[in-house]
């Protein structure tokens, strides 16, 4: 145990779009200590037909946390930074108080409103203005659900703040717009990182929305008094971090430096990273945007990262999959996840593949079923039992990977290196040995808490304890060294990815380009 007594404290507010955490961040003798200090469900509530967070449970939980910190840490926390999920948001009227319950991304309310926005500025006009990938919930067309479900909300709206911002401004009682989770709302230019305001006025949206876009690593300033109060944290200061939480993972990658035959460099050049959770997110880093009809075909995300580079990404499903069927299962027998995945290394590998994308996965109902139906529906063997499923999800998964990782190569003409998988999914070493084996790489897995890491690392160097971001990732390879992965079995997986392209290939376009 590393001996903290005396060190200053980090709080970083980490939510997932299935839970959230505060965790405790110090440091000593190079090496950094994280103590989780409250952990909580981030559950989505039902009202009226519309799915929604539920915000005030969620701002109550991050008062605890940090209520829990001050009895414990006292005068020695310096600063809190929040990151949260992308897109989702809160509207703002002229008195600055909360339009509305912010509506959960995987509502249906956005599901037939892409068209509507291509009447307006037709798809290439907002990709090339953008550099977002498109999904039907992106905040674009959230908006536009506003403009013609509640067009009296938007009409009394001042300005937007994403869920991080919105939290934030709660703390502090100052509104600012961070620029890792602006850009996740289509609206920010990629090539600029300021509002993209021609598409705005293309698409009818109040500019009066859309204020000045705030640096991570900029101090608010200090709690309000009544969170003051209520809280116990009397001289901590609010930092925007990384706000959009794959900004912060990002963040949180310790780099490898540990081969000559690495691609790596100390800057992160040609490393690939994977926040795998919910969603994978698949990518690396850019000096400049990449956005060419390769990249809109590809379906490539531009976003902005907190060194100032572009994060270019792929957003795929995740673990959302697994989450579902285990959710389905444990109305019958209450599983653990060693278990389900004992009894996928267990199954017959290579027997049926699904794309994980496929857009009849992405709402809450049967996932079991939705799968075995996705197989059915492409001539493939129907797969019975939970590890039979499971094996398919992770085989699938690893494969979609690689495919995506040949398009990384030659969008950005890199020579890319190791993977790195940080997140919840980098617990599961099952899929982690997969994913080395369809890469046909070195997998790099850890930490588990990079989000957190990644936040804490912002408040660190903006808080002069840390020269610069470098300087905090070689802090986290030394404090959590990653597992390794080698790949093997590489015949096998590569007629298994031939398969898989060829199964999915009928639909899937962008599987086509190279």
């Amino acid at each position: 145990m590393i001996d903290t007594t005396n060190s200053p404290v980090f709080l970083a507010v980490d939510f997932g779009a299935g839970s959230g955490r505060v965790m405790a961040g110090s440091y000593a003798d190079q090496r950094l200590h994280l103590e989780e200090i409250h952990r909580f469900p981030n559950n989505g509530i039902h009202l009226n037909g519309t799915w929604h967070w539920n915000v005030t449970r969620q701002f109550a939980d991050i008062l605890e946390g940090l209520k829990r910190a001050a009895d414990t840490y006292g005068d020695r926390v310096v600063s809190i930074g929040i990151d949260t999920w992308g897109v989702d948001y809160g509207l703002l009227d002229a008195a600055g108080s909360l339009l509305g319950i912010p509506v959960q991304y995987r509502d249906s309310r956005t599901d037939d409103l892409m068209d509507t926005a291509f009447a307006r500025v037709p798809k290439e006009d907002i990709y090339r203005a953008t550099g977002n990938q498109f999904m039907p919930f992106n905040t674009l067309f959230q908006l536009l659900a506003e403009q013609a479900q509640n067009p009296g909300r938007l009409a009394a709206a001042e300005r937007i703040l994403p869920m991080p911002d919105l939290f934030n401004y709660w703390l502090t009682g100052i509104a600012a717009n961070e620029a890792t989770i602006a850009s996740t709302l289509q609206l920010v230019s990629a090539d600029t990182g300021e509002w993209a305001w021609d598409l705005i006025d293309r698409l009818e949206l109040p500019r009066k929305l859309f204020r000045d876009i705030t640096p991570p690593g900029t101090h608010l300033g200090p709690l309000l008094p009544a969170i003051a109060e209520i809280t116990g944290l009397n001289s901590a200061q609010v930092v925007t971090v990384g706000s959009h939480d794959t900004a912060s993972a990002y963040t949180g990658v310790p780099l490898a430096f540990d081969s000559e035959s690495d691609a790596s460099t100390v800057d992160g050049e040609g490393e690939i990273f994977l926040s795998s959770g919910t969603w994978s997110l698949l990518g690396t880093r850019v000096d400049n945007a990449v956005i060419n009809e390769e990249s809109f075909n590809l379906a490539f995300t531009n976003e902005r990262d907190t060194t100032g580079q572009i994060r270019l990404l792929k957003n795929h499903c995740g673990m959302w999959l697994m989450q579902e069927c285990k959710r389905i299962w444990d109305q019958e027998e209450d599983l653990t996840w060693d278990q389900l995945v004992a009894e996928a290394e267990a199954a017959e590998p290579f027997v049926s593949f699904i794309d994980p994308d496929d857009p009849r996965f992405a709402k809450r109902g049967d996932m079991p079923a939705k799968l075995k139906e996705a197989c059915a529906a492409t001539g493939q063997p129907v797969p019975e039992t939970r590890g039979a499923i499971t094996r398919m999800v992770y085989e699938s998964l690893a494969i979609m990977y690689s495919v995506s990782i040949d398009h990384l190569a030659h969008l950005t003409g890199k020579t890319l290196g190791t993977l790195h998988v940080v997140g919840g999914g980098c617990q599961n070493n099952l899929l982690n040995q997969f994913t080395a084996n369809a890469l046909g790489r070195k997998v790099l897995a850890g930490p588990v808490e990079a989000t957190a890491l990644g936040n804490l690392l912002s408040q660190l160097v903006a808080a002069g304890h840390l020269s610069d971001l470098h300087e905090g990732r070689a802090l986290i390879m030394n404090s959590f060294p990653p597992q390794t992965f080698e790949p093997q079995e590489r015949q096998a997986w590569e007629t298994a990815r031939t398969r898989f392209r060829n199964t999915w290939d009928w639909r899937r376009a962008d599987f086509n380009s190279l």
